[in-house]
């Protein structure tokens, strides 16, 4: 990290099929090596699937709900005070839960094995719309370490 300024936030730009940021990230979340054409071909792909088994919603709906569900309130970060590191429970910023939100959802996906990229991100998805899955598990334990942690609240700063 510079220690001469914050570095500018650039807008996140939306995506050219739903013209959703959402989407958009997905697609940037989802990209390896540079390659945003096989990204979209996934992402698009995977909202296809979606959109067959649930035709009364947009995807891009369902997306939203699904990072919603998957978002954390609160985490814990480590704090070294005294020469001991203490989990200290932290309120999450919006941006970095959609983030976490977002990476969870392609990472869990990632690790389904057998299935294709797009088939395993639908599957993430639905589940996560559905608040059930690997992400929302993922979510529950990130929540259930801030609240044992809770103890250690005085140290934030």
């Amino acid at each position: 990290m510079s220690r001469r300024r914050q570095a500018v936030k650039r807008p996140a730009l939306a995506d050219a099929k739903y013209n959703s940021v959402l989407v958009g990230r997905l697609v940037s979340t989802v990209m390896h090596s540079g390659k945003k054409t096989t990204a979209q071909r996934i992402v698009y792909g995977a909202f296809d699937q979606i959109a067959e088994k649930v035709p009364q919603v947009s995807p891009v709906e369902i997306l939203q709900k699904a990072v919603d569900n998957a978002k954390p309130r609160i985490e814990t970060k480590a704090r070294r005070v005294g020469g001991a590191t203490y989990q200290v429970p932290l309120e999450v910023p919006a941006d970095r839960q959609v983030s976490l939100a977002m990476r969870w959802l392609v990472d869990f996906a990632d690790a389904r094995k057998g299935v294709s990229m797009r088939q395993a991100l639908a599957a993430e998805i639905l589940d996560a719309y559905q608040a059930q899955g690997n992400a929302i598990r993922k979510r529950d334990d990130v929540h259930k370490m801030a609240q044992a942690n809770k103890a250690f609240a005085h140290f934030r700063w």
